[in-house]
């Protein structure tokens, strides 16, 4: 049993366990940590768990995978470049893939699309008619997304991606929200009922993030370290980190520290370059995706992380996972002033006004001279993960949110797969 929910309904009448199919387009499995804790969570309530996703290049690339009881099925996928024409390409190529695997795995009782894209209700719609129940995991809100990261305005493609939004939330049975912000989204814009959407947060495998005695040759000669953790997309204000640094060298005079950005994205080339443009190569190290144990070790040994994410559509109602990362791990945070960073982090953190990259710095230097702060800030933000924020919460809320799915319709029989039971009223 986890949480409180009862799901004596997870057997089938012969005995045999209801099914669930998860599919995932932006990140391989059990690479996407949410996606893997829903798994496990499902696992040990009784479901059996099957995944779509594509291969990653260097971890995730067998084609096909069962760990811990959980069966992986990988498709090769090679990510958009070149506009929309690429993105037309890696979905296509996507989609074709995800239908092909879904064929394969058989009947499901539900199936679990986690976006971005908001294309895969497609393959999900042909599920429903199998009888199939259908939960969107909406983990971003892609036209905030598209506005943010394209800086485009709301052009005929943003349009689109507002269509296929609303095609999305009307084929869904259950929405899942990363947040409350998400959630009032899912019943204003996508027109849900309220008792359809559950909020469902990410939060960190506290397993993962256990802290280790801090190594000070990883300050590289310097009294303090600053950290950065995360993807490095174009909305992801690594640019803004950098220039608070260049601001924290030649404005504030500090150069009591050295820097550290673990993590990759398509803006990784980019960033390496401002931050040899800014003169900061000396003091910024530039790490790629790391082991566990490595990032552990960094974190550990951090003075200050930085959580640069700008104000923009999509950050300011997003839960960003380095925020609470760094928390599990109890330490004290810079953000700009968002929304859900605020409700996130709550004081584990202090917030510079939105996208103010001398504030950003000033609030550095305000921590790095202030050991006490920051130990305090650190306590807090490791009770929030521990209480309010931990995954217990989370699982409770997505098993839930099954059960509702899954109530008053029969399971699917894998000799026969029709649609049984009735749909819920919306």
């Amino acid at each position: 049993m986890l949480g409180n929910t009862s799901f004596d309904d997870t057997a089938r009448g012969d005995g045999s366990k209801r099914r669930a199919l998860i599919l995932v387009e932006n990140l391989s499995v059990p690479f996407d940590r949410r996606v893997w804790q829903e798994c496990t969570t499902l696992r040990d309530a009784g479901w059996e768990v099957h995944v779509i996703c594509p291969r990653g290049e260097k971890r995730d690339t067998e084609p096909e995978a069962v760990i811990d009881g959980v069966r992986i099925h990988r498709y090769p996928l090679r990510a958009a470049t070149g506009g929309p024409a690429g993105y037309l390409k890696e979905y296509g190529t996507a989609l074709w893939h995800t239908a092909r695997l879904a064929r394969k795995v058989g009947p499901v009782d539900v199936v679990h699309a986690c976006n971005p894209p908001d294309l895969l209700f497609l393959p999900a719609l042909w599920l429903k008619r199998r009888g199939a129940r259908f939960v969107f995991d909406q983990h971003d809100l892609v036209p905030e997304l598209y506005l943010s990261r394209f800086d485009r305005g709301e052009d005929l493609l943003y349009r689109a991606v507002c269509a296929l939004e609303r095609r999305t939330y009307r084929a869904a049975d259950i929405v899942l929200a990363t947040n409350e912000s998400y959630r009032d989204v899912a019943i204003r814009r996508g027109g849900r009922r309220p008792d359809d959407v559950f909020v469902v947060r990410s939060a960190p495998a506290i397993e993962r993030f256990q802290p280790v005695p801090p190594e000070p040759e990883l300050k590289r000669g310097k009294p303090h370290l600053l950290c950065y953790l995360g993807v490095m997309g174009p909305q992801d204000g690594v640019d803004y980190a950098l220039r608070a640094l260049a601001k924290l060298r030649d404005e504030f005079g500090r150069t009591d520290w050295h820097a550290v950005f673990v993590g990759s994205g398509d803006a990784f080339d980019a960033m390496v370059e401002l931050s040899r443009q800014l003169g900061l190569s000396e003091q910024v190290q530039f790490t790629g995706r790391i082991p566990d144990a490595d990032l552990v070790r960094y974190l550990s040994t951090a003075d200050v992380c930085l959580s640069p994410d700008p104000r923009n559509p999509l950050n300011d109602v997003s839960t960003m996972n380095k925020v609470l990362e760094y928390m599990a791990m109890g330490r004290p945070i810079v953000s700009f002033d968002l929304k859900e960073a605020r409700v996130s982090a709550d004081d584990a953190a202090v917030y510079a006004s939105a996208n103010d990259e001398a504030e950003f710095a000033k609030l550095i230097t305000l921590l790095l001279d202030d050991p006490e702060k920051r130990a305090r800030m650190g306590e807090i933000g490791q009770e929030r993960i521990s209480g309010p924020l931990s995954w217990r919460n989370s699982q409770a809320s997505l098993l839930a949110a099954y059960a509702a799915a899954c109530r008053d319709h029969a399971p699917v029989s894998a000799g026969n797969p029709v649609r049984t039971g009735r749909r819920p009223r919306r």
